[in-house]
């Protein structure tokens, strides 16, 4: 078994990207970027555990700018499998993605928004960019589609379907 040896010491506190600056002055600004990620309240756990750890690596960003990238493609883990679950499919993500669309539970201007960031995904999983490929600014709005889709496919019981 490979253990990581012992420490020699107490752990330094993490050290700010130096990327980070460009963006922001402090880790307490981060807030702002991510403060309207809001998780849908009646979404399952394995949806709201993804979609938070998402947001929490936009946030983290600041310390290590590639985690900007690896939310995106993080968020959409948590949602190809409610998609999945919803429209009844094992398609790929891109497709669920356009069946979601064609059948209006996302909009138009949604189903962009996500394939775009599954095009990031897909880049990075093949190896065709960075995790460098984002700045966090650019990273929000399109986990913000994934928490958007979310809280489509599990609104408040109390509120009614939006009409077309």
């Amino acid at each position: 078994m490979d253990t990581l040896p012992p420490l020699p010491g107490p752990l330094p506190w993490p050290v700010p990207d130096s990327r980070a600056h460009y963006f922001v002055g402090e880790y307490s600004d981060m807030h702002a970027l991510v403060e309207d990620l809001v998780l849908p309240a009646h979404a399952p756990a394995s949806v709201t555990s993804v979609l938070e750890t998402s947001r929490e690596l936009i946030r983290h960003s600041y310390y290590r700018y590639e985690f900007t990238t690896v939310a995106v493609a993080f968020s959409l883990f948590a949602l190809e499998a409610a998609l999945a679950t919803h429209l009844a499919s094992k398609k790929p993500l891109k497709e669920l993605i356009d069946l979601a669309a064609a059948r209006n539970v996302i909009s138009e201007d949604l189903r962009e928004r996500l394939q775009c960031g599954r095009e990031i995904r897909n880049k990075l999983s093949h190896g065709k960019t960075t995790g460098a490929a984002l700045t966090p600014a650019m990273a929000v709005p399109m986990v913000r589609a994934a928490f958007d889709t979310a809280a489509l496919l599990y609104p408040d019981p109390a509120t009614p379907p939006p009409t077309s």
